[in-house]
């Protein structure tokens, strides 16, 4: 298996395999980076193909929590965690039990919380063996309605951007994947005005959204070829590719799926396409805001985490003012903003 060749191993400072016999676990850590701080990022539960795709999955999402963390401005470093196996059939209180205890072996450097496949619940267990995690239950709790209106406020930017406006009243937005933060995120655009195009592989997923906001149902792949002036990329990574780019005919792309884009040059294909493109880990990093404020020395505040995940509009008209000017894709602008941050601190 190839872990140190592979191009997101980007200097991650620590990959940490973990296996308890009793309860099943296979898990891998990924440490990226600690310039700011701890490192900090969820735990996904994932059925992988096989362990060089869990191995890729954890590299690059760990990156991604640097770059997060960074451009959020926060003091976190960053690492994230996978749990294989089908969430459906391996969850138990023994196995999260066994994961918290392999965190507390790591004293400190890396901080777990929810993601994919994750609950609250499940993170409470963790909790029991170990103090690193985050997204507590009475404390911070559920970060899907914080990344929700960042991923809201963050579309209302490239919106304001490209047309001059904020109004979504007959705006068409596309929205792939209908997790529990796509719920909100379609909530909130909804009440806004926007028209609203669905998709995922839950059934059930999509007939709550059609019956709670009025959505138009789509098939998953139909959902590229929509004429409509946003695509929201909410389920997996990668959507952003040789083979949808063509087909698109969205001008804006804001959604809260990590890893959009399936390579770095897909930016630049896009960005001469004339799609305007909000940096994945930019406009969906109001969930990992809100957690930090259950660190903050004089407690958890949900107005002053409101306020922090408001800012992401003002950080991506940045990042968009930045791209025009130096005419670069709205990624590598990201990119080089947190690496601002990262080698000069907050």
């Amino acid at each position: 298996m190839v872990v140190f060749n592979q191009v997101e191993f980007d200097n991650h400072e620590q990959v940490v395999f973990c296996s308890d016999k009793a309860s099943g676990l296979k898990a891998i850590i990924a440490v990226h980076n600690t310039n700011l701080g701890p490192a900090v990022g969820g735990c996904r539960m994932w059925d992988y193909a096989n362990d060089e795709d869990a191995v890729y999955d954890v590299l690059r999402l760990s990156k991604g929590m640097t770059y997060k963390n960074a451009v959020a401005r926060l003091p976190f470093g960053g690492g994230k965690s996978v749990i294989i196996g089908n969430a459906k059939e391996i969850k138990s209180e023994q196995l999260f039990r066994a994961f918290g205890r392999q965190l507390e072996r790591l004293n400190g450097s890396y901080y777990s919380a929810e993601d994919v496949n994750i609950t609250c619940d499940d993170v409470a267990l963790m909790n029991k063996e170990t103090n690193y995690v985050l997204g507590l239950e009475g404390k911070s709790g559920n970060p899907s309605p914080f990344t929700a209106y960042g991923t809201f406020l963050g579309m209302k930017a490239a919106l304001h951007h490209q047309r001059g406006i904020q109004d979504f009243s007959g705006i068409k937005v596309a929205v792939q994947g209908l997790g529990a933060v796509a719920y909100g995120l379609c909530k909130h655009l909804a009440e806004a005005g926007a028209e609203l195009f669905v998709t995922d592989i839950n059934q059930a997923a999509v007939e709550r959204v059609v019956n709670d906001f009025g959505a138009t149902a789509v098939g998953i792949d139909e959902i590229y070829d929509l004429d409509v002036d946003v695509y929201a990329p909410c389920a997996l990574g990668a959507t952003i590719n040789d083979t949808t780019i063509p087909r698109l005919k969205a001008t804006i792309i804001a959604g809260c799926a990590n890893n959009q884009l399936a390579e770095s040059r897909h930016g630049e294909i896009i960005r001469e396409k004339g799609i305007l493109y909000a940096p994945d880990y930019v406009i969906n990093a109001g969930g990992i805001i809100n957690v930090y404020y259950e660190t903050a020395p004089e407690g958890y505040s949900k107005e002053a985490s409101n306020k922090h995940v408001e800012k992401i509009f003002d950080t991506l008209s940045e990042i968009f003012t930045r791209s025009e000017k130096e005419q670069k894709s709205t990624h590598l602008i990201a990119d080089e903003l947190a690496q601002e941050i990262i080698e000069n601190g907050l």
